[in-house]
């Protein structure tokens, strides 16, 4: 529930920039109401972590669809490998947003942003409660000039050796359901 909330309040201001142009709907009364341009955002939380971002996140933006990647960081090379991709074949147009609380060495938010670009969204905004500094330098590397925005709460120290953020806050996908 923490995490939830901690997304939404994160994520709040970030949506004034999801277009919503008027339309014209056809009510008793005359009028135009503002509606969420088409195609709607897609939302995406990263597995297992993010899940623990979606509640609050779909709260902000019910019109939304979820899309999903689970990926798995090899713990010697620390190198990404994506398991599953529940993503649609076109974004076109598309705004985007990913959900994964931590980014640490960036490669895992790499891969994903990475899958969403090369299906043509149209905006990417990847949404993390704790970051390092070298998993942003990654990411900013990676996708310099490109559609693409990092929200965090906070920026920890470093990483260590092992390519956890210190402090850090532990791994939330365990913390949110356990060790596997």
């Amino acid at each position: 529930m923490a995490l939830s909330r901690a997304g939404s309040a994160i994520v709040t201001k970030q949506l004034v920039t999801v277009a919503v142009p008027a339309v014209a709907l056809i009510v008793p009364v005359p009028a135009t109401c503002p509606a969420v341009k088409s195609p709607v955002p897609l939302i995406v939380p990263v597995l297992r972590a993010g899940i623990g971002m979606l509640d609050g996140m779909t709260r902000l933006l019910p019109m939304a669809e979820v899309g999903f990647v689970g990926l798995r960081r090899d713990e010697e090379s620390l190198v990404a490998s994506t398991y599953a991709d529940r993503l649609p074949t076109d974004l076109t147009g598309r705004d985007t947003f990913v959900l994964d609380p931590m980014l640490a060495t960036g490669g895992t938010l790499a891969t994903v942003i990475s899958m969403l670009a090369n299906r043509g969204a149209a905006s990417i905004t990847a949404i993390c409660l704790l970051a390092a500094p070298e998993g942003l330098r990654h990411v900013e590397a990676a996708f310099a000039g490109d559609e693409v925005r990092v929200v965090t709460a906070a920026v920890d120290e470093r990483l260590n050796e092992k390519g956890y953020i210190v402090p850090g806050l532990g791994d939330a996908g365990d913390r949110l359901f356990g060790q596997i």
